[in-house]
């Protein structure tokens, strides 16, 4: 319902509210909307976390007061049990919650024999519930004695030599890919937990997955010998098991001078990487979620499988099918509307405790924030010099404290993305990485789409990679072509950038960083010294025989990665099924027409336009979401600009300090006074802003200081907008020689404001709402997040609109 446009009126004897349809539009805009479906292109966040709640409840009922599970029909009770430990602490359930200490307890309880009885499924999904519960000092000498009689328990000869069977050793030399991918997922739990794995079992598990009578002349995999056919489960088994090999068979590669050569031809990941593309090609062909493809059974079985696969390969796509959204949105039609469980149509999960539990691990692993996507911007593999750089670095970061418990990563095909205006989808990975030897070559097309991508809230790292090429001529060249308007220079970071105290105290002397700012951050960063390679190298654990040197240099260089993301995102990643871009306006108003609000923004010299979008995706939002008919084109004046009595709102930000002259005070007094509202923060909390705006005020109005908006005020109720009793904001601490910490407090929010005639005519924050807006806050940016901070936004609008400006007779 459109909203007709208010200006300040030009004769005027009493105050009125704003016309009766403007009111009808505020109080339509309060109106819940409908509920979502569950559909995949519509599925958020939020509904997906309702179904893994409900599901989460429903296994927790079905525990036996022993803390194990049964799994009736299946005689693996040690091995039901782990796996609903497992779902329950990927569904974000503490170690300390009942039913996880209980069914740990059980575990615990159970000599090695009675688990290792249970055969391969059983042994192997112990060991990597115990490695959930990260709990080594109690589970280390138990974890290591199941490894070995898992390591023991292998084929050890003949074709199937590197797979498992059901038994422990396997009977007759027999195997098959279901017990030999849990396997393969419980030595990597362990290795990753700190417990020695063999390398020869690791070449063994090679030998077993890339042999000619494993996988199919098409690249699918079948349960036994290769030959017959394939199925959607162990080809999901296939890519997850190789991707794991590719990190756990790395070898250092050192040059005389003891540093790696990072660009050598490893033929071993080369094979690694055909079988990979070779199993995935298979999986787009016959992909499904509904289904099993070319098996019909064990669905909820191969839909844990599809998220591994996914996951580790750092795949969101297979083909153009984005496997976690479809899957998370056939698991939530398909939920039981009594239970919460699930119930699947293969031996085993027709019982509703298994069912239940691999629904439970797809949806919760699968929900995992991206953090990193690597950028794919040419064919072949330029953009890949050093495959496991992005993984391990996320790898790495998962479980740090202050991040998500498990982030993840993705390959962010350009060409594919630009095809399908897919900027959403790539801000999904706040961070995108840019690697290569040589210099890019990228069409006007993609140059728009990062830059968009960038706008939007979005950080591009360029690393050069290799030696003798001239990547970092065409990174530069890059920028140009991105913003060829104003041309951000790359230069080298100093100490006083946050960026080297954002997570580890780094020494900017010895770490090369340049970066180029623009608003509020600096959103793009070059490495000219080959951080991936050393991010491919790094290992959860030890290898034996590692240079200790080297070691120190992996270090340094994952320390560095680490504090990049961690300035880039303030460690809060966006929730993955909910990352959009408030470019995608679907046509937005930008023409001034009759009936539309309009807000303008004020220049002045402190940095006025610090956060050049964020008021144009405020008011975006204000049209999405509150109902209210909004210009999206963003007028800019003087506050002595004649013009400002156009607009009911003015808004203002900066981070710099600033003054106004006699004549542009008394000009913005008398908009204020006569029912004009000023809407204004401090970027990034913002000192030297924050102070002129106080003296600003108190030359204003010296009667009337700013003073903090009482949290019961209305203007944070649901009777105008968002209910903002509790809001979440970035506290950094205090700037020192340390590493910089950063804490989001939950609570009251604090604004501050003016009162002009009982109503407020300037609402203020001291802490930032516009760098949040555009999603370009960093770990060291005071303020709101952007979720609360857009809620705030909308609801000072709201707040204004219920006011009525009134200019005096001689204006």
């Amino acid at each position: 319902m459109p909203a007709a446009r208010r200006t300040i009126a030009r004769r005027s004897t009493a105050p009125r509210r704003w016309s009766v349809a403007a009111a009808l539009v505020v109080a339509a805009a309060l109106c819940p909307p409908a509920p979502r479906s569950a559909a995949a292109q519509d599925l958020s966040s939020a509904e997906v976390k309702r179904s893994i709640d409900r599901g989460v409840t429903a296994l927790t009922k079905l525990q036996n007061a022993n803390g194990s599970w049964d799994s009736p029909g299946v005689s693996h009770l040690p091995g039901s049990t782990a796996l609903c430990v497992l779902a329950l602490l990927n569904s974000g359930e503490s170690v300390d919650s009942p039913p996880v200490a209980a069914g740990l307890k059980y575990l615990r309880d159970l000599p090695t024999g009675d688990i290792v009885g249970g055969g391969t499924y059983d042994t192997s999904l112990a060991l990597m519930a115990f490695a959930a519960a990260k709990d080594g000092r109690r589970d280390g000498a138990r974890m290591l004695a199941l490894t070995r009689r898992l390591e023991d328990g292998r084929v050890k000869a003949g074709q199937n030599r590197g797979g498992w069977g059901y038994g422990l050793p396997s009977i007759g030399g027999g195997a098959d890919r279901s017990n030999s991918q849990y396997a393969v997922l419980g030595l990597r739990d362990a290795a990753y937990a700190g417990i020695p794995v063999q390398r020869a079992t690791w070449e063994d598990i090679s030998n077993y997955w890339l042999g000619r009578n494993v996988q199919n002349g098409d690249g699918g995999y079948t349960y036994g010998s290769a030959g017959g056919g394939a199925r959607g489960s162990m080809t999901v088994a296939g890519i997850a098991t190789l991707s794991i090999l590719k990190s756990v068979l790395k070898q250092d590669d050192l040059k005389p001078d003891g540093t790696p050569n990072c660009c050598g031809n490893d033929p071993l990941e080369q094979e690694l990487n055909e079988a990979v593309e070779r199993a995935s090609n298979w999986l787009t062909k016959y992909f499904s979620v509904s289904r099993n493809p070319q098996y019909n059974s064990h669905t909820l079985y191969y839909l844990y499988g599809l998220e591994r696969a996914g996951r580790l390969a750092g795949k969101r796509f297979f083909g153009q099918h984005d496997w976690y959204r479809e899957g998370a949105a056939w698991l939530l039609r398909n939920q039981n509307p009594r239970t919460g469980g699930w119930v699947g149509n293969g031996f085993g999960e027709t019982n509703e405790i298994v069912g239940t539990a691999f629904s439970l691990l797809f949806l919760a692993k699968g929900l995992s924030p991206v953090l990193l996507n690597k950028l794919k911007y040419e064919q072949g593999d330029a953009w890949q010099t050093h495959p496991a750089d992005a993984r391990n670095l996320t790898f790495h970061v998962s479980g740090l404290p202050k991040w998500p418990k498990l982030v993840t990563w993705q390959v962010l095909d350009l060409q594919k993305a630009v095809a399908a205006n897919d900027l959403a989808g790539a801000l999904q990975g706040p961070v995108t990485l840019m690697t290569g030897r040589d210099a890019p070559r990228l069409n006007a097309q993609e140059i728009k789409f990062l830059r968009d991508y960038i706008d939007a809230g979005g950080f591009l790292l360029g690393v050069e990679t290799c030696e003798g090429g001239d990547f970092r001529a065409g990174f530069e060249r890059l920028l140009e072509s991105m913003y060829p308007e104003d041309v951000p220079k790359l230069e080298r970071l100093g100490a006083e950038h946050p960026v080297f105290r954002s997570e580890y105290l780094l020494n900017a002397n010895t770490v090369e960083l340049y970066g180029a700012d623009l608003g509020c951050r600096t959103p793009i960063m070059f490495s000219p010294v080959d951080l991936s390679c050393y991010w491919d190298l790094w290992t959860p654990y030890d290898l034996p025989n590692r240079d200790p040197q080297l070691l120190t240099q992996i270090t340094q260089k994952i320390n560095t990665g680490v504090n990049i993301l961690a300035y880039a995102t303030g460690r809060e990643p966006p929730d993955k099924l909910d990352a959009k871009t408030p470019l995608e306006d679907g046509g937005a108003r930008d023409e001034v027409e009759r009936g539309l609000l309009q807000v303008a923004k004020l220049r002045h010299e402190g940095e006025w336009d610090a956060a050049p979008r964020a008021l144009r995706n405020l008011l975006l939002a204000l049209n999405g979401t509150a109902g209210v008919a909004a210009s999206t084109k963003v007028k800019s004046l003087p506050p002595g600009d004649a013009n400002v009595f156009r607009y009911p709102v003015l808004y203002m930000h900066g981070r710099g300090a600033f003054s106004l002259g006699q004549a542009e005070r008394e000009r913005l007094k008398t908009y204020l006074e006569n029912g004009g509202v000023l809407f204004s923060d401090a970027c990034c909390g913002s000192e030297p802003f924050d102070r002129a705006m106080r003296e600003l005020m108190q030359e204003m109005f010296p009667d009337a200081p700013l003073m903090r908006i009482p949290p019961d005020h209305e203007l944070f109720t649901d009777r105008i907008g968002f209910d903002l009793s509790r809001v979440r904001r970035r506290v950094p601490g205090a700037v020192g020689a340390g590493a910089l910490e950063s804490d989001v407090v939950i609570g009251e929010p604090f604004l501050e404001g003016v009162t002009v005639n009982g109503q407020l005519a300037v609402i203020y924050s001291k802490y930032d709402i516009s760098c949040a807006l555009e999603r370009q806050t960093t770990v060291a940016c005071a303020g709101y997040i952007p979720e609360d901070a857009l809620k705030i936004g909308i609801n000072a609008l709201r707040y204004a609109l219920l006011r009525d400006p009134v200019a005096p007779d001689d204006e």
